[in-house]
C-alpha cells in the first residue's frame, strides 16, 4: 500500500521522494531557556550593567511624575495631588527663566566650540610627532589634568586668579600691572569656565582621535608619498577624512547635552559678583530642590531640560544621517 511506503517514483523521472523529510531546525525556533544556557557566560557578564542601568536610570524615572503633582514628602508620590502644568508655567513665568537659559546656552555653545576641535588638533599634531619618547611624555602630560578633581580644580582656578595673593597677580606684578579680580566679573566667567575646562580634558578626549588614526592603512602614507605628497597633504586628504564619521558621531553626543552643563563647577565657581552670568539651570534645580524643598518645581525644571536635549539629540542625529549617512541609529 502506498501509505506504508515511504519513497514513491515520481512520473516522468527515477527521482524517488522520501515521504519522511527531516525539517530543519532553526535558531528561533530554540527555547529561550536554551540559548540562556548556552550563552550564560556572557548573559553573566552583561547582567551588572544591566542591574546598575535598571537601579539607577530606568527606576528614578518613575519619580519624573512629581513634576506634575503638588508633592509633599510626607503624603509620597502617589499621594500627592495632581498640579498639572503649574510649575512648569511657574518656571516660564520666573524672572530667572531667560537668565538661566541665556547663561547655560552661551557657556554650552562656547564650550563646543572651544573644546571640540581641540581634541581633534591634538590628536593630528600627536600622530605627526616622529620622536616616540617626546610623543609619549606629551601624551601623557596632556592626559594628567583629567584626573585632577573638581574640587581640587576649582581650588587652583580661584587661587591662581586671586588679584592678591595668586600666582598671575604676582607674575603681573613683577613688570608693573595690576591684575584685576577675574572671579568677581561676570563677563569673564564663560571664558575662565570653558578654557580651564579645555585644558583639564583636551587631552583625554583625544584618545578616541588618536585610536582612529591609528587603524589608518599605512599603505596610504605610503602611495601618498610615491605620488609627492608633503605633510599636509597627507593631513587634509588621508588623516582628516579618517575621522570624520568618528568627530560626527562626537559632536552628535555633545549636542545632544547642550543645556546640560557640568553643575558641580559652576556651582563651586559661583559668588554674589558673578552669578548674573553663572546661574544656569542645574544650579538653579539645586537651589530650588534641595535649598528651597520645592522639589515638583526643581522636577519640572529637569524635565524640560531632558526634553530639550532629547529634541537636539534627534533632529541633529536626523540632520547628520541626511548629509554624511553617519548618524547614533
Amino acid at each position: 500500500m502506498c501509505c506504508k511506503n515511504e519513497q514513491i517514483k515520481t512520473k516522468g523521472s527515477g527521482k524517488k521522494v522520501s515521504g519522511r523529510t527531516k525539517t530543519a531546525i532553526k535558531p528561533n525556533q530554540v527555547s529561550l531557556g536554551k540559548r540562556i544556557r548556552k550563552s550564560g557566560t556572557l548573559y553573566l557578564l552583561l547582567a551588572p550593567s544591566f542591574i546598575i542601568m535598571l537601579l539607577f536610570t530606568y527606576l528614578p524615572m518613575y519619580g519624573v511624575v512629581i513634576a506634575f503633582k503638588d508633592f509633599t514628602p510626607a503624603k509620597g508620590i502617589m499621594g500627592s495631588p495632581w498640579a498639572g502644568f503649574k510649575y512648569f508655567q511657574q518656571y516660564f513665568n520666573s524672572y530667572q527663566f531667560w537668565t538661566t537659559i541665556k547663561n547655560t546656552l552661551i557657556i554650552s555653545l562656547y564650550s563646543i566650540v572651544v573644546t571640540f576641535p581641540l581634541p581633534i588638533i591634538l590628536a593630528l599634531m600627536c600622530n605627526q610627532m616622529m620622536a616616540k619618547r617626546f610623543k609619549k611624555f606629551f601624551q601623557v602630560s596632556t592626559y594628567l589634568p583629567h584626573f585632577i578633581s573638581t574640587v581640587v580644580m576649582c581650588g587652583m582656578i580661584i587661587l591662581f586668579l586671586s588679584p592678591s595673593q595668586g600666582i598671575i597677580a604676582k607674575l603681573l606684578g613683577f613688570i608693573g600691572i595690576q591684575m584685576p579680580n577675574l572671579m568677581g566679573q561676570a563677563s569673564a566667567f564663560s571664558s575662565i569656565y570653558v578654557w580651564t575646562e579645555a585644558w583639564q580634558h583636551v587631552g583625554w578626549d583625544s584618545i578616541l582621535y588618536i585610536a582612529a588614526l591609528s587603524a589608518v592603512d599605512p599603505s596610504l602614507y605610503e602611495a601618498a608619498t610615491m605620488d609627492g605628497a608633503n605633510k599636509w597633504q597627507k593631513l587634509v586628504n588621508i588623516d582628516i577624512p579618517m575621522l570624520l564619521p568618528t568627530a560626527t558621531v562626537m559632536f552628535i553626543l555633545r549636542t545632544g547635552s547642550v543645556m546640560s552643563v557640568g553643575f558641580e563647577k559652576v556651582y563651586l565657581l559661583q559668588n554674589t559678583l558673578n552669578s548674573s552670568a553663572s546661574e544656569i539651570i542645574s544650579t538653579y534645580v539645586y537651589k530650588m530642590g534641595l535649598v528651597s524643598s520645592q522639589y515638583s518645581l526643581s522636577s519640572a525644571i529637569g524635565l524640560f531640560n531632558n526634553i530639550i536635549n532629547l529634541i537636539l539629540l534627534i533632529s541633529v542625529n536626523y540632520i547628520s544621517k541626511k548629509m554624511s549617512d553617519t548618524s547614533l541609529l
